[in-house]
């Protein structure tokens, strides 16, 4: 008894050195974490202390191990029983708990760690050996509905249509919606007050009420009337993706952003430029982004430009295969590999925002140039859709549209 007295004040002494070692670090995406060591002592079985840490950045299993308390040798036991464990490949934020019994003197009788919310390593003694076990944690999965109306921006409007979604679940929604529609609707500029959305789409609930958004199976916009619609169609023998109403992919030749979802802080059209402080044209849209935003190709394109040019500071013009070139200017620098004669894919970083020539703050100034005359993008990148479905996969396409539309109509898939 004297020994286990001893044992227990031990314990004490290092739950109390493991509270004083309270840090902040990085979260499990969509999971709020407790501090990085918490001691718990199980209330049906007094001598039994879990000691729960946070791996730091920057830090290894073996350091974690130590500050628990865990010998190098029976971590390295331990983790030799788990092959498929990479201590290499361990992130940042992986949650590890050592279970300690006050009765056994040889060291934790468990280690688990969990790099995600929904998976968990079991890594167990019994005596002198370690077994381990890979547990996934179930996810459950239902499909929903979110409308809403269009007064600012996307985000707001999606704050407004499905409250009762985390805000990083709603965040994911807009994210998602705004990818679909990426070669038809810039979210940034296209959106007008009264515009309205619907998007059907899975909703996956994991442990601890975990929620995290899944495939979006269609949505509508309409947007100044006009209705532009996408459905998800796969199994057929045409390409797995989203078609428009009229069978026709929603992939085009040109992206209608060379940025991801951001804001604009002026169209084409007249302006007072910022600097000169005159009334001229505006030969194109500046999308305001923090400096080193990535800046894409809309379009597979060669470089035909990459250097300095006037007002415009750092430049970049490529000419696209129908003969258009695009323009962005005001860079910070360029991408990896960028220069005259390069050829680059759609979607491809070709630089990063800056601010240089002409500029009073960090953006993109983005130009289409058709025979060599700037063009009000909006207009020069409108397409009427890509690649139609094949024949064979009309029905079936037609009868998926049709469950999902009416989905979309139903009071009872609506969120609460």
């Amino acid at each position: 008894m004297r020994a286990i007295g001893a044992r227990a004040i031990t314990y004490t002494v290092v739950a109390l050195l493991a509270a004083a070692a309270f840090v902040f670090t990085p979260p499990i995406h969509g999971r709020q974490l407790t501090p990085a060591v918490s001691v718990v002592t199980h209330p049906a079985v007094p001598d039994t202390v879990r000691v729960v840490d946070t791996l730091r950045a920057g830090e290894t299993l073996s350091q974690l191990f130590a500050r628990a308390g865990v010998a190098p040798t029976i971590a390295a036991s331990a983790l030799r029983a788990a092959p498929f464990v990479d201590e290499r490949r361990v992130m940042a934020g992986t949650v590890v708990t050592v279970k300690h019994v006050a009765t056994d003197s040889t060291g934790p009788t468990e280690i688990a760690l969990q790099p995600a919310i929904d998976h968990i390593v079991h890594v167990r003694r019994t005596g002198d050996q370690w077994s381990a076990q890979d547990e996934k944690l179930p996810w459950t999965s239902d499909t929903i509905v979110v409308s809403g109306t269009i007064h600012t921006n996307l985000y707001a409007a999606m704050d407004a249509g499905a409250p009762t979604l985390p805000k990083h679940a709603r965040e994911e929604l807009a994210w998602a919606l705004a990818d679909i529609l990426d070669y038809r609707v810039d979210m940034s500029r296209d959106l007008q007050d009264g515009d309205t959305f619907r998007a059907l789409f899975e909703r996956q609930t994991g442990p601890e009420g975990v929620m995290r958004i899944g495939r979006v199976m269609a949505t509508t916009f309409v947007l100044s009337r006009d209705t532009t619609e996408a459905v998800w169609f796969t199994g057929g023998q045409s390409k797995d993706g989203y078609y428009d109403k009229s069978g026709k992919s929603l992939r085009n030749a040109f992206l209608r952003a060379p940025l991801e979802f951001r804001r604009i802080s002026s169209v084409f059209g007249m302006r007072k430029h910022p600097i000169l402080g005159v009334w001229r044209q505006h030969k194109g849209t500046d999308y305001v982004a923090a400096q080193g935003t990535p800046v894409r190709a809309i379009g597979d394109a060669v470089v035909i430009f990459a250097g300095q040019k006037h007002g415009y500071g750092n430049v970049l013009d490529l000419r696209h295969r129908n003969g258009y070139v695009t323009r962005y200017g005001h860079l910070l620098r360029f991408g990896s590999g960028i220069h005259v004669g390069a050829r680059v894919e759609q979607g491809r970083t070709i630089a990063y925002v800056g601010m240089t020539g002409l500029a009073t703050a960090p953006h993109l100034h983005f130009e289409v140039l058709v025979n060599g005359v700037q063009r009000d993008p909006r207009v020069a990148l409108k397409s009427t859709g890509g690649e139609p479905l094949m024949a064979a996969d009309r029905p079936a396409f037609e009868a998926v549209r049709e469950r999902c539309l009416a989905a979309m109509q139903s009071k009872d898939l609506a969120l609460k």
